[in-house]
C-alpha cells in the first residue's frame, strides 16, 4: 500500500525525510550511517520513505529512530495519527509535561531555528551528548 497525500504513510514519511535530511546535514550521515546509528535497517528506512507499509511501524523502532536522532517520539506519533496512544491500546489521558528551564528552552529554541547554522546546531548537540554521557563525579 502506498501513500496517498493525506494518510498516515505520507505524513509519517514526510517526518522520516526531514528527520533524514537534518541527519545529513547536521551529522554528515549516509541512510547507512543513520541505520546504523538508530538500529531501523536500510530496507525499513526506505519503506518508511515510501510510505510502503500496511500495520503501523514498531513503536520501539520508531523510538529508537527518534532517540538516535533527538526527535521528538511525539512527533513521530503524531505524523502517524496517534497523538496520545499507541495502536491498539486505550486512549491515554494527555500527559502533563513538567516546566522547562529557560536555559534549556532556549537551547531548544536554537536547535529548532532554521535561521541557525548547522555548524552551530552540530556544537550544540554535540556539547549536549558530551554533558550526557560524561561520568557524574561523586564527592565523597
Amino acid at each position: 500500500m502506498g501513500a496517498t497525500q493525506d494518510s498516515p504513510q505520507a505524513a509519517f514519511a514526510r517526518f522520516v525525510r526531514r528527520a533524514i535530511d537534518d541527519a545529513k546535514r547536521d551529522r554528515g550521515w549516509t541512510v547507512s550511517e543513520l541505520a546504523t546509528h538508530t538500529g531501523v535497517g536500510r530496507s525499513t528506512v526506505f519503506r518508511w520513505l515510501a510510505g510502503d507499509w500496511q500495520d503501523y511501524p514498531e513503536l520501539a523502532k520508531v523510538r529508537g529512530f527518534c532517540a538516535a536522532l533527538g526527535v521528538p517520539v511525539g512527533a513521530a506519533f503524531r505524523a502517524l495519527g496517534l497523538p496520545d496512544a499507541e495502536p491498539g491500546s486505550p486512549a491515554r489521558r494527555p500527559v502533563v509535561e513538567p516546566p522547562v528551564d529557560a536555559d534549556l528552552r532556549m537551547i531548544m529554541a536554537r536547535l529548532a531555528d532554521p535561521g541557525v547554522p548547522a555548524d552551530e546546531k552540530k556544537l550544540i548537540r554535540d556539547t549536549l551528548r558530551q554533558l550526557a554521557h560524561r561520568q557524574i563525579r561523586r564527592a565523597g
